[in-house]
C-alpha cells in the first residue's frame, strides 16, 4: 500500500483510499469499520499524545505505576466530526474534522490500513488531505447543509 500525504487541514480533511477493484459491499463494510473504530477512539480521547505514559514507560511494563490523574491534567485531544464514507470506481473516501486529537492517530490509521490491506481489502493507495482532482470534494458548507455538522 502507498501511503501519500497532501495538504493537511485537520479540521477539514478527506481520507482517500484507493483499491485494487471495486470494492465488494462486503469489502465496504469493512473498511468502513475500520475508519468508525478509529473515529470513535478518537471522539473518545484516545489519541492525546500529552498522555502516553505506558509508551513512556519502555519496555518493562510489569507492575508499572500508572497516574491516572496525569491524563486528567492534560488537554482534551477529541476528534469532533467524520462524514459518510463515499465510492466511485476503486476510490473510496471519507471526510474527518479531527479536532485537538494529535498527529498520532493517523500513525494509528496508517499502521491499521497497512495491516488491514495484508489481511483483508486490498488497498493500493492512501492519500491523506489535498483533493483528488477526478473527484472534487464538498466544502464545509456543503457538509453543513448536508447536515454533517450536529
Amino acid at each position: 500500500m502507498q501511503v501519500q500525504f497532501r495538504e493537511i487541514d485537520t479540521f477539514d480533511l478527506w481520507i482517500w483510499v484507493e483499491f485494487s477493484t471495486v470494492p465488494s459491499e462486503m469489502e465496504r463494510m469493512y473498511v468502513e469499520e475500520v475508519f468508525n473504530s478509529w473515529f470513535y477512539l478518537g471522539k473518545l480521547g484516545g489519541f492525546n499524545a500529552e498522555n502516553l505514559q505506558v509508551q513512556e514507560e519502555g519496555l518493562d511494563l510489569s507492575y508499572m505505576d500508572y497516574d491516572a490523574e496525569a491524563g486528567d491534567d492534560a488537554m482534551m485531544a477529541l476528534m469532533h466530526n467524520m462524514g459518510d464514507f463515499e465510492y466511485e470506481g476503486v476510490w473510496g473516501r471519507c471526510w474527518f474534522d479531527l479536532g485537538t486529537s494529535d498527529a498520532i492517530a493517523l500513525d494509528v490509521l496508517v499502521n491499521a490500513l497497512l495491516q488491514f490491506s495484508k489481511d483483508y481489502v486490498n488497498i493500493e493507495t492512501l492519500i491523506v488531505g489535498g483533493e483528488n482532482e477526478d473527484w472534487p470534494i464538498r466544502r464545509q458548507q456543503d457538509l453543513v447543509e448536508d447536515g454533517y455538522y450536529v
